[in-house]
């Protein structure tokens, strides 16, 4: 799962939003360095990741990649599955999108203490409305593009949107009965 699955996921308080977001920024023993309900939803954050990694649903998703986009298929596939939920946002929540997403960007602007890399993004993630804009495909291509640009070796990110395309619609149906699964799983290590 990517950022907004994390954030939808892991609850509704600012701590819980704040730590659903740093499991991908924070790394390493938590062992006290956040407040405790940081770090309860960072630890949920990372049994979301090992859940999601090793379920069967997603495991046959990941296989309908080409042999080829195996190595990368994860970070697509976590990309496009919060593409699926901001697209579809209405079927897995009650509060609107854009009016989540306002209350998450407030709450990160407002704290003065962010890890690393997400110190340096948060501006532009709130200012671009990046959570609200994966619900655009096209959007999806400059996300592959700024993921490339950190990645060793780049070109593994080569023609993934029309392999995206090609798939959109059993990907989508993946991630129709894989996200309710993964909600009650969430739901449960709150």
């Amino acid at each position: 799962m990517n950022y907004l699955a994390h954030l939808h996921l892991g609850g509704p308080a600012p701590q819980q939003l704040l730590g659903s977001l740093y499991g991908d920024f924070v790394k390493g023993p938590l062992g006290g360095r956040f407040a405790p309900e940081l770090e309860a939803a960072i630890r949920l954050h990372r049994q979301i990741d090992r859940y999601t990694d090793s379920h069967p649903l997603v495991l046959a998703a990941l296989a309908r990649f080409p042999q080829e986009r195996r190595r990368f298929a994860g970070i697509v596939l976590d990309v496009f599955f919060d593409h699926c939920l901001a697209r579809h946002w209405a079927d897995y929540a009650e509060q609107p999108l854009a009016q989540f997403t306002d209350t998450f960007y407030r709450v990160l602007l407002a704290e003065p203490q962010l890890p690393g890399r997400l110190a340096r993004i948060a501006p532009f993630m709130a200012a671009d409305d990046w959570l609200g804009a994966y619900g655009d495909f096209a959007t999806l291509e400059q996300v592959f593009g700024g993921i490339a640009r950190r990645l060793s070796k780049p070109q593994g990110m080569n023609g993934v949107m029309a392999e995206l395309e090609r798939l959109y619609e059993p990907l989508l149906a993946d991630f129709r009965e894989f996200y309710p699964q993964l909600q009650v799983f969430a739901a449960a290590g709150r």
